[in-house]
């Protein structure tokens, strides 16, 4: 569903995270920090400073913080952020993300600098025009879903993270304790065989029923925004990120009849490895490895009350262009997703048309 932040701030309750409308601090989230990368970010501050006098600017803790921004860290105690602006491509919105693993996003402004995703609404060149959109109360939002993980040993006792997040340091304790995390992602959690020759077998329960024994070269739990990302080249199917849905894929599975199954964001489904597994699971997260799941060992994977609200392209839309009659929606109304599967993938792009496409773009 799309809303605006200003329907946010007045009430609608689209998301958990109680944003300051108009925000009075933002986070900047970049890559690693390149010339342009640079170049932009210190332009981006500067017109924060000048613009919006007053918001607060952090950044990571990191060497290369910006000049005048804030050090921002992450946990239970953070200081409070009512936006997130990122520079860089897919990836820097999964990381930006992931900074909030123990509870709500704040709305997210992701600009590109150069690179192609389905994440990235805006251009940098855009930066202007995007703030402008979002302290006017213009935005408009799309609450992305994400993914709540959590691990079990084999007597179904919670195996936690270490306070980092990143899954490096693993803690045993007792089924129910508050004090561990649950990992928290946007695009999917994959189990797979990783550099083992022998194929995982893998129990799939859905809301406690078994659904099959997968014997395959692992699995992937997706969300609607990661159905474009390695779900899709498993052969997962294409589904718009508005809508609220687990997609669980096989990965090049032994049976021909194991299908892509596409599940309600009510469901919660547990993958269990089999004792007569003859290879350990390793786990990806959002692109990020974790850890290896032994025979017995299990993750349940359910919708996550917090999901990810992204600004889209047509916040910045000139209403005032629109000219009745055209083809097609008028400004500020269009679906990035729509644009993004023909411009991005291709789709439905036979040969012929993209050798008109390519033609007739000398003319």
């Amino acid at each position: 569903m799309v809303v605006t932040l200003l329907q946010r701030k007045i009430g609608v309750h689209y998301s958990l995270h109680e944003a300051s409308y108009p925000p009075r601090s933002i986070l900047i989230v970049n890559k690693l920090r390149t010339d342009p990368v640079i170049g932009a970010t210190n332009e981006l501050l500067n017109h924060v400073v000048k613009t919006y006098p007053g918001v607060k600017v952090f950044s990571e803790d990191r060497p290369d913080i910006p000049f005048g921004a804030q050090v921002w860290r992450p946990g239970p105690h953070a200081e409070k952020i009512d936006l997130v602006v990122t520079l860089g491509g897919d990836g820097t919105i999964l990381h930006a993300a992931s900074l909030f693993s123990l509870g709500a996003v704040p709305p997210v402004l992701s600009f590109s600098m150069g690179t192609l995703g389905f994440l990235l609404p805006f251009h940098i060149d855009d930066f202007v025009k995007g703030l402008e959109a979002v302290f006017q109360g213009k935005a408009t939002i799309l609450n992305r879903m994400r993914l709540s993980c959590t691990f079990y040993d084999k007597d179904r006792k919670k195996i936690g993270t270490d306070d980092d997040g990143l899954g490096k340091t693993l803690q045993i304790c007792t089924r129910g304790a508050d004090s561990i995390p649950e990992w928290q992602v946007m695009n999917e959690i994959a189990l797979h065989r990783g550099s083992s020759p022998h194929l995982n077998t893998i129990d799939i329960y859905v809301d406690g029923q078994h659904l099959t024994e997968a014997v395959s070269d692992g699995v992937i739990v997706s969300t609607p925004t990661g159905s474009t990302a390695y779900s899709l080249s498993a052969g997962g199917p294409i589904v718009h990120p508005s809508l609220s849905a687990v997609v669980l894929v096989p990965i090049c599975p032994r049976s021909l009849s194991f299908r892509p199954l596409v599940f309600p964001s009510s469901s919660s489904i547990t993958l269990r490895i089999g004792d007569r597994s003859r290879a350990a699971a390793g786990v990806s997260m959002d692109g990020r490895v974790s850890h290896v799941l032994n025979p017995g060992e299990s993750v349940t994977v359910q919708a996550s009350p917090y999901p990810v609200p992204c600004i889209n392209r047509s916040s910045i839309s000139d209403y005032g262009d629109e000219q009745p009659g055209e083809e097609g929606v008028g400004p500020g109304k269009e679906d990035d997703w729509v644009r993004d599967i023909n411009n991005l993938l291709q789709y439905n792009a036979t040969f012929r048309s993209k050798a008109l496409l390519r033609y007739s773009g000398k003319t």
